[in-house]
C-alpha cells in the first residue's frame, strides 16, 4: 500500500482578502498561515515520510519547508522538499487578482456556470498571439491524473507527503476516486487542512480515502461554514465499535449491541462535538447506533433521538454471525467478489447494495428536506458502515462499485453541507475524522459491516 497525505497550503494574505490566487504567485503565508503549517509539522511528526512534493508557488512551499523543518522523521530530515509543476494550482488567467466579488459583477455569467457546471467553464486566453480555449476544471483533472500516473510507480509501499493547493488537491482526490469534474465543489479543502489516500498500487487500481480535511490540529473542531451559509449541515457518524466488529463476525441486521471500546469511542465522539451547536438528531432505530447517539447526546440534552429504519445496517442474509473463513467455506468466491464489485453481489437471502442505496438515500434526503423546512441548520446522523458508505457514494455522485473508496471508523465524523437546498450539489466537508479516538490515522478496528 502506498500512503499519500494531502495537504493545503496555510492560510494567505489572498485568502484574507477574498481574492483568486489561481497561479498568480503574489500571495504569501500570513502569522496565522506559519503558525498553522507549524501545527500540521507537529501532527504528522509520528508519521515515517519517504518523499515530500510541493507545488512550486510561494504559498504551498512554504508551508512545505515549515511541515519539513518540524519532522522528526530523519529519512525526511536529509531528503528536500521536491518541487512539482503539476502541483500548481488550478489556472484561472482571467479571474487571478480579482476580488471574488468583482469576478461574481464582472463575469456574472462565467461565474454562474463556475459553480453550477464547473467542468463547462471556458476561457479564451492568447498564447504567443493565438487564441485558444482554456477549460481551468477540466485541465486540472488532467494536470492530477499526469501527477499519479508520474508519482505513484516510484513510491510503491511508501508513505508520501504532497503540500498543493485547494483546486489542485479536490483534482488530486476526485481523480484517485473517479469523481467527475462536475462534482468540483463537492470537495473542500481547509487551511492546513489534511487528508489521507491509500493506494493498492497505480491509478486506477483499488484506493480508499481514509480520511479527508481534518482541521482539529489548527485548533478548528469541524471545517467552517462558508460565508453566507443558510442551508443544511450534516454530522454522518458510524456507531462505536462491537464486540463482532473486534472479531471481524458479520453482523448486518443482527442487533449486537457496543462494547466497552465502542462505548468509550461515542463518549469520545461526544466530548469531540459537545461545543458544536446541533438542533436534531436521527439514528439507524439498531441498538449500536441508538446507544452512540444517545452517548454522544448527553452533551446536548435538549434534543431529542429520532429513529429511521432506513438508515439500518445492510442485511448480509446467510452471512449473518459469520467469520470471513466460514463464508468462503460456504460461498466459495462470493466475499472476493463483495471485496471487487460490491454493487453486483446480493446478499444470500439479503440484501444488495442497491436497496441500500434506495431505503438510506431515501431516508436522508427526508432528512435534509424537513431540516430545510424547520430552519434547523445543524443535525447529527448515526448509522453505519455500509449505510454510510453507500451515502457517501450517492454524496458524490458516484455508483455503488465505489463503495470501498471510504473508509469509515467507528465513532468517526463526517461532515456534509447542503449550501443550496436539497437540488444544489451537497459538500463534503470532512470526512472521516478519528483524531478525537488517537491521531491523523484511522486506527479504530476494521472489523467485518
Amino acid at each position: 500500500m502506498t500512503r499519500v497525505i494531502i495537504v493545503r497550503h496555510g492560510q494567505s494574505t489572498y485568502n484574507i482578502e477574498r481574492r483568486i490566487q489561481g497561479r498568480a504567485d503574489v500571495s504569501t503565508l500570513t502569522d496565522r498561515g506559519r503558525s498553522d503549517a507549524s501545527k500540521v509539522g507537529k501532527a504528522l511528526t509520528n508519521i515515517s515520510f519517504n518523499a515530500i512534493y510541493s507545488s512550486p508557488l510561494q504559498r504551498a512551499k512554504q508551508t512545505a519547508e515549515i511541515i519539513h523543518g518540524e519532522l522528526a522523521n530523519e529519512a525526511v530530515q536529509s531528503a528536500d522538499v521536491q518541487i512539482s509543476e503539476l502541483l500548481r494550482e488550478i489556472d484561472l488567467p482571467l479571474w487571478e487578482k480579482m476580488l471574488t466579488s468583482e469576478v461574481k459583477q464582472k463575469f456574472p455569467e462565467d461565474y454562474r456556470i463556475w459553480h453550477e457546471n464547473p467542468q463547462e467553464l471556458q476561457m479564451l486566453v492568447n498564447d504567443n498571439g493565438v487564441t485558444r480555449e482554456h477549460f481551468p476544471v477540466l485541465s486540472l483533472y488532467e494536470q492530477a491524473r499526469q501527477f499519479w500516473q508520474n508519482i505513484l510507480p516510484h513510491h510503491r509501499g511508501e508513505t508520501i507527503l504532497i503540500v498543493g493547493h485547494n483546486g489542485i488537491n479536490r483534482a488530486l482526490i476526485s481523480t484517485a476516486l473517479g469523481i467527475h469534474p462536475s462534482r468540483y465543489h463537492s470537495i473542500q479543502q481547509s487551511n492546513c487542512g489534511i487528508s489521507v489516500l491509500n493506494f493498492a498500487g497505480g491509478l486506477g487500481d483499488p484506493v480508499q480515502l481514509e480520511s479527508m480535511n481534518q482541521t482539529q490540529h489548527t485548533g478548528e473542531t469541524l471545517p467552517s461554514l462558508r460565508p453566507g451559509h443558510q442551508g443544511v449541515r450534516l454530522l454522518l457518524v458510524r456507531h462505536g465499535e462491537t464486540e463482532w466488529n473486534r472479531q471481524t463476525r458479520f453482523q448486518g441486521q443482527i442487533d449486537v449491541p457496543l462494547n466497552d471500546n465502542g462505548r468509550q469511542q461515542a463518549q469520545k465522539a461526544g466530548v469531540f462535538l459537545q461545543n458544536v451547536a446541533i438542533d436534531f438528531a436521527v439514528s439507524s432505530s439498531m441498538l449500536r447506533p441508538k446507544e452512540t447517539a444517545e452517548i454522544i447526546l448527553r452533551h446536548h440534552p435538549s434534543i431529542n433521538l429520532e429513529l429511521q429504519d432506513g438508515l439500518r445496517e445492510i442485511s448480509h442474509g446467510l452471512w449473518e454471525g459469520k467469520l470471513e473463513a466460514e463464508i468462503e467455506e460456504e460461498f466459495p468466491g462470493e466475499l472476493e467478489r463483495w471485496r471487487t464489485i460490491p454493487g453486483q453481489v446480493q446478499m444470500p437471502e439479503g440484501e444488495n447494495l442497491q436497496q441500500v442505496w434506495e431505503r438510506s438515500t431515501e431516508a436522508w434526503q427526508n432528512i435534509v428536506q424537513t431540516a430545510l423546512d424547520n430552519q434547523r441548520q445543524t443535525g447529527l446522523i448515526v448509522a453505519h458502515d455500509a449505510t454510510n458508505k453507500t451515502l457517501l457514494c450517492h454524496i458524490l455522485g458516484l455508483p455503488t462499485d465505489n463503495f470501498w473508496n471510504f473508509r469509515q471508523g467507528n465513532g468517526a465524523v463526517s461532515v456534509i453541507d447542503y449550501p443550496s437546498g436539497l437540488n444544489g450539489v451537497p459538500v463534503l466537508q470532512a470526512m472521516n475524522i478519528t483524531t478525537h479516538l488517537g491521531g491523523v490515522l484511522d486506527k479504530t478496528a476494521a472489523g467485518a459491516l
